[in-house]
């Protein structure tokens, strides 16, 4: 992790729950790097997507333990950053019907 922006925030959350967040609170969710803190984030966001960030939460998804067959293994465990912009501003990142 350098100081470039695009080094913290590594891919945003496609999935159900996070597109219902960003329907409702405008509330984004991203993969961040392993050692990004908030303030890190938060500047990230900003300088990435040019919109104001009121908020910003972090939380680690656990590793999860993994079979098929008789090989198991684990999948990795990762951080996730939910982050909320200023009212009335959006992310085009996450596409246009959102």
């Amino acid at each position: 992790m350098n100081g470039d922006p695009r080094s913290i925030l590594l891919a945003p959350v496609v999935s159900e729950k996070s597109y219902g967040l960003i329907a409702e609170r405008g509330k984004y969710t991203f993969k961040v790097h392993p050692r990004a803190h908030k303030t890190q984030i938060r500047q990230a966001v900003e300088q990435v997507f040019d919109v104001t960030v009121t908020d910003v939460n972090v939380s680690k998804v656990p590793a999860k333990p993994k079979r098929r067959g008789m090989t198991s293994g684990t999948r990795a465990g990762w951080k996730k950053a939910v982050v909320t912009v200023a009212e009335g501003q959006t992310i085009e990142a996450f596409g246009p019907g959102v």
